[in-house]
């Protein structure tokens, strides 16, 4: 980018905007899934709400529906200051759809180029990353409804289908069709319908507490 665009950017009304209505969207998606998993209902207690996990999710949505403007600078710096302390590395990550659940704090490295579909849950000691050579080099794609429990490892340009349990301790660099539990290193896949039922919150079980996903 040369100085003129830089220029012609900082000066434009939009640098300065915060993105108030993408961001309320996204982050009551969230909430109402965070609280699915955590408590029952529909909202977070105010206690839930100071917890790292959910402290984090709100900082990086303020971050993803500002990118490139003056407050995604300012929220990007936030979530750097907050991995220091929770280990949670977003990596200039914005491409993690609606419903983003945090399971606990703790070491979690998510590449910056990985794509997330909607309903996702991530807890502590995950890594998503990029394999540099064969053919598998690149980084990963999820679809809707994936849940990566503890310690898992996923790397490549491989897919992940939708209702997809990655087991706890599993090494993925391989793609998985929709509908699997994945368990194991060396990681073997077993089919099962709603295989992440009891491991992701439902948010549609209640009519009138239906989120929409745009």
């Amino acid at each position: 980018m040369n100085i003129k665009r830089i220029i012609n950017k900082i000066c434009s009304p939009s640098f300065f905007k915060f993105n108030k209505r993408d961001y309320e969207g996204k982050i009551a998606k969230d909430e109402v899934f965070n609280a699915r998993f955590r408590n029952g209902g529909v909202t977070l207690s105010r206690k839930e709400k100071k917890s790292p996990e959910w402290r984090t999710v709100v900082v990086y949505r303020k971050y993803q529906v500002n990118k490139g403007n003056l407050w995604g600078y300012i929220y990007e710096r936030e979530l750097n200051r907050m991995a220091e302390k929770t280990g949670i590395d977003f990596l200039g990550n914005c491409n993690i759809g609606d419903c983003l659940l945090i399971g606990h704090w703790g070491k979690i490295v998510i590449n910056g180029n990985a794509k997330f579909g909607n309903e996702t849950m991530i807890t502590h000691g995950v890594t998503i990353g990029r394999d540099i050579r064969g053919k598998h080099k690149g980084y990963p794609t999820f679809g809707n409804r994936v849940c990566i429990r503890t310690n898992s490892t996923i790397v490549g340009n491989i897919s992940i289908g939708d209702d997809v349990l990655i087991a706890p301790n599993t090494f993925v660099n391989f793609d998985v069709p929709p509908h699997s539990i994945v368990i194991g290193n060396p990681a073997k896949i077993i089919a099962r319908e709603n295989a992440t039922e009891g491991h992701l919150p439902d948010i549609n079980m209640d009519p009138s507490l239906r989120v929409e996903m745009v």
